[in-house]
């Protein structure tokens, strides 16, 4: 009994302190006291857990192992917020005035714009309008006489492979008496040809060109000449610059120049040159009607006197060493009939890309002639309004020239025979509603020899 009643008493009945009630769990974010701390047996507060990981972790953290679980009993550790994640630095300002775009959303818009050019007071015009299609080149030009009516229609194919360029053209020519002699009289060309080009390197091409002519007119300056054929091949090579005109009708097309008035919109660059020569051979078999030999050569070179200033110099060399006289010299026979040789293959020492001050035609089977164009500007890379246009560059020119033409190698050695000429121009370049651009090209030049007078020329070439 006695036993029974001493569990039954209060353990403060017996003597014993009771322990004291439990201290309430600190506040969150309180630092722990040493009299907080748990009893000795428990074990020790664990870190928190970590966070599930953010996009960009930092790199120098290492990943959270596993976290042990709290003893039983124990208070849960408190919860410390995980820090953010830093931001990502924002773009720099853009700088005033700069306008920010986006350049693979935003399309580029290029004005379409044909190559065309008009020749005066000639009334010519040449339209070019082209087109790539993978490795493919289309091309149809047009050249128009305002005046007299001529036309004449190219149609070109052309493939660039990895080591050549292949050409095909076919063109339909016609061409008419000047417009005062009142007549319906014609005189027509039609052809074929195959143009090969073979790139060595930027500098130095070779090229292989095969042609039917089919020469008909009704006029009597050509009866010689009605319903025959020219059959042809040409072989030529090239140093220097591949984008000349002149030099690549030598070698190319000759029908089909794009003429200039001036060398400097010929994308010769400082110090540049070029070289070109070819020689042609038409044959009297497979249905030709001619027979002869032609060698032509053109030199071109650009003298830089300062970085404004420049020199341009060009000597041409033509000559016929093989060719058959096929009517002998009279009052009724012209001497561009008297050989086995089309009219057109002969060479002419006026027009534009010879002396210009020229007025009469000069042909003949052996020339020769050199000019020096000497460009100094006026104004340049600058932005003047004038005439709605906005006027870029401006250079003046002073030119001169000395030729000579005949049927015969002695032309070369008769001083006699040769023709000066000098002039003065300009050459500019504008723009048009900042999308299209020209090149303006204008000389006043007259011959010192005879009285031809004064001869102006005037071309607008467009550019992109």
């Amino acid at each position: 009994p006695i036993l029974v009643l001493c569990l039954a008493l209060p353990s403060g009945a017996l003597g014993q302190e009771s322990p004291p009630p439990p201290s309430p769990p600190p506040e969150a974010g309180a630092s722990a006291t040493p009299a907080d701390q748990p009893p000795v047996d428990q074990p020790p507060e664990q870190p928190p857990a970590a966070q599930p990981p953010v996009d960009q972790p930092p790199a120098d953290q290492p990943p959270a192992g596993p976290t042990a679980p709290p003893a039983p009993g124990s208070q849960p550790p408190p919860i410390t917020p995980a820090a953010p994640a830093p931001a990502a630095p924002s773009a720099a300002p853009a700088a005033p005035g700069d306008a920010v775009t986006d350049v693979a959303s935003t399309p580029t818009r290029e004005g379409f714009l044909p190559r065309l050019d008009f020749y005066f007071p000639e009334g010519d015009l040449d339209l070019r309008v082209s087109r790539l299609i993978n490795k493919t080149f289309f091309e149809g030009q047009i050249k128009y006489n305002f005046v007299n009516g001529d036309i004449t229609a190219f149609l070109r194919y052309r493939y660039y492979s990895f080591r050549r360029i292949t050409q095909l053209t076919v063109f339909d020519s016609i061409s008419f008496p000047t417009v005062e002699h009142f007549s319906n009289d014609f005189d027509r060309v039609r052809g074929v040809l195959a143009l090969a080009q073979w790139p060595r390197d930027y500098n130095h091409r070779t090229f292989l060109l095969a042609e039917v002519d089919r020469i008909s007119s009704n006029t009597i300056d050509l009866q010689f000449n009605n319903n025959t054929t020219n059959n042809y091949v040409r072989f030529g090579y090239q140093i220097g610059t591949p984008d000349d005109p002149r030099l690549n009708a030598i070698v190319g097309e000759s029908r089909a120049e794009r003429q200039t008035l001036f060398t400097a919109v010929r994308e010769i660059g400082p110090n540049g040159f070029g070289l070109t020569a070819a020689a042609t051979y038409a044959f009297n078999f497979l249905g030709g009607d001619y027979r002869y030999l032609k060698l032509e050569s053109e030199f071109l070179k650009r003298f830089d006197i300062r970085n404004d200033t420049f020199l341009v110099s060009r000597v041409h060399l033509g000559t016929f060493p093989y060719k058959v006289q096929i009517r002998s010299a009279s009052s009724v026979v012209s001497p561009l009939d008297q050989y086995s040789i089309p009219r057109s293959e002969y060479f002419s020492l006026d027009g534009r890309d010879n002396l210009k001050g020229l007025k009469r035609s000069h042909a003949g089977a052996d020339e020769a002639h050199a000019t020096l164009e000497y460009f100094f500007p006026w104004f340049l890379d600058a932005h003047r309004d004038f005439l709605r246009l906005e006027w870029q560059n401006w250079y003046w020119i002073l030119y001169s020239g000395l030729g000579t033409v005949g049927f015969n190698h002695q032309v070369y050695t008769a001083a006699t025979g040769y023709h000066p000429d000098l002039g003065v121009g300009f050459e500019s370049s504008v723009r048009l509603r900042k999308r299209y651009r020209f090149f303006l090209s204008g000389i006043v030049a007259r011959t010192l020899k005879g009285a031809g007078g004064v001869e102006a020329r005037l071309s607008v070439k467009s550019y992109r």
